[in-house]
């Protein structure tokens, strides 16, 4: 039998004190809420909360695990948080070519890469919780 090999990541959608939605704008996917891959021997939680600060400059508090995307095809399994801003300045990185935290109508429409606009909408929806969707 052979090995699976498996990505999981883990996202965040953050809101600040003002309601809004942090968004980093990547150099491939354009606007999209700050994620990436779970490294061995990190808790899902722990690589939210890390990766958010080293896309974006923010400290965060996950507030609850939200659900998971899965792409099938791709052995890829997507991990997403509800996080409140504590701390940090929006800041750029190798990953980001912008930073900053928008109203969440404005948010949902600048995200236009494939089903990240719709993680959002099952993040902020309550009554989506746990999700889990097949892709």
């Amino acid at each position: 039998m052979k090995t699976p090999k498996h990505i999981v990541s883990a996202a965040s959608i953050v809101i600040n004190n003002k309601n809004e939605i942090l968004l980093i704008k990547g150099p491939r996917r354009g606007w999209e809420m700050p994620g990436g891959q779970v490294e061995e021997g990190e808790s899902l939680k722990d690589a939210a909360i890390r990766e958010t600060k080293e896309e974006s400059g923010i400290d965060i508090e996950v507030i609850k695990f939200c659900g998971i995307f899965q792409n099938v095809e791709q052995s890829i399994c997507n991990t997403l948080f509800l996080g409140k801003a504590i701390g940090g300045e929006p800041t750029t990185s190798s990953e980001s070519l912008e930073v900053g935290f928008f109203p969440i109508k404005k948010a949902l429409d600048m995200v236009t890469w494939d089903n990240f606009r719709q993680r959002i909408e099952y993040c902020l929806d309550d009554n989506f919780h746990p999700f889990y969707i097949e892709f």
